[in-house]
């Protein structure tokens, strides 16, 4: 199983690296930013009236290559596979027509939307690649917010989380959470801050 390249130990229990909603084999990595959520959870979601749109994602092993130029527009940016049915569009469309608010689950799924996204920020049904790359001066078509982790610096996701919420909040949120010692990276780990 591909791991990120931040984690040195042999995974033991295979299921904590997998998102309870996952169905399908294909992706390099786990969305990790869904490793959060349980079937309790997604149960007192949908008990507020939210409704939750899916997307097949294979992550790629990409998504852990640090960027290695200094302009950003020459990175070359990993592609990814995704799939959108046709219910799980209609959700979207239904919530940006009603005035709702899409919030992504993780940077991958911001990638795709973004990607799928007309300029009304509608979405249809569709399976493909994407390889956009997200970074500030970008203006986002579809999602409103999003649920992520913590990122390497540097990274390609550290950027797409900087253009949604701003720079200056977006390295705000890391100063704290390494001054308060929030856990980093996709698993806890002893002394990894």
């Amino acid at each position: 199983m591909p791991l990120p390249p931040y984690i040195h130990e042999e995974l033991k229990e295979k299921d904590r690296y997998q998102t309870v909603y996952a169905k399908f084999q294909g992706s390099a990595a786990a969305p990790t930013a869904g490793l959060h959520f349980t079937d309790e959870l997604l149960e007192k979601i949908k008990e507020k009236g939210i409704e939750i749109a899916n997307v097949t994602l294979h992550v790629g092993i990409g998504t852990f290559r640090p960027v290695k130029v200094e302009n950003i527009e020459e990175h070359h940016m990993h592609s990814e596979h995704f799939y959108i049915k046709k219910e799980d569009a209609e959700k979207i469309n239904r919530a940006k027509r009603n005035g709702g608010r899409i919030i992504s689950v993780g940077t991958t799924s911001t990638r795709v939307l973004e990607s799928i996204a007309d300029e009304n920020g509608l979405v249809k049904e569709t399976e493909g690649d994407t390889n956009i790359f997200i970074y500030p001066g970008y203006k986002f078509k579809c999602v409103d917010s999003l649920i992520t982790n913590f990122h390497l610096p540097e990274s390609t996701l550290i950027m797409l989380v900087s253009t949604l919420a701003g720079k200056d909040f977006t390295m705000k949120a890391y100063e704290h959470a390494v001054n308060e010692r929030y856990r980093f990276f996709s698993f806890r780990r002893r002394n990894v801050y």
